[in-house]
């Protein structure tokens, strides 16, 4: 019944529920996800005080990670625009069969953006979309209680000589905590509502 369904993805909390809902409905059908991220143009631009395109390429990584990781087919891609309208055009382009995505954003007027761009998709758009409301509380907000977390899990499951690779960074609840080992490199992904650690290994 659905073969592409897409989740567009922020790297906010809000889309952390709409990435698992997309995943278990791709699962259910034996379907490909298609993440997509969306750098805003126009006179209100981006709400990030960062690289936008650098957050939007982590957002669609963080659901090839998770998409992968469930032997789930996965595309990504990251477009710049109005959100709502390169939505739309990438259902059309890429025949999509549903959508997921989330109702609400990072915070304040942000929060209000995300939500009328899931209003305007649910509006316009030829297909089902099914949108999803954040409802966890974030505990993990503190970078260094993450990195000693991610320390404390690789070093429980036998890693030596374990060192920070890169900064911690938090996408869709979800903290990505890049380390070294004497053994190699891995990453260490912890959920920032339940404190869930899992690792995963580098290619």
């Amino acid at each position: 019944m659905y073969q592409d369904v897409l989740v567009p993805t922020d790297g906010s909390d809000g889309t952390r529920r709409a990435i698992a809902h997309a995943l278990t409905i791709a699962d259910r059908f034996d379907a490909t996800v298609h993440a997509l991220s969306i750098v805003p143009e126009g006179p209100l631009g981006t709400l990030d005080d960062g690289d936008p395109t650098t957050a939007a390429r982590r957002a669609v990584e963080r659901v090839e990670r998770e998409a992968r990781q469930n032997g789930t087919a996965v595309t990504t891609a990251v477009e710049h625009g109005v959100p709502h309208e390169e939505i739309l055009a990438y259902v059309e382009d890429n025949g999509i069969d549903m959508v997921v995505m989330g109702t609400q954003g990072r915070t304040g007027l942000d929060r209000v953006l995300v939500g009328s761009v899931a209003e305007r998709v649910v509006r316009l758009a030829d297909v089902p979309v099914v949108t999803v409301r954040l409802t966890d509380e974030i505990r993990l907000e503190d970078s260094e209680a993450v990195e000693r977390l991610a320390r404390e899990r690789a070093e429980s499951d036998g890693y030596e000589d374990v060192s920070l690779r890169d900064e911690p960074h938090r996408t869709s609840a979800s903290w990505t905590v890049p380390l070294e080992t004497a053994s190699g490199s891995i990453t260490v992904q912890i959920d920032a509502v339940t404190a869930d650690a899992r690792i995963t290994t580098e290619d």
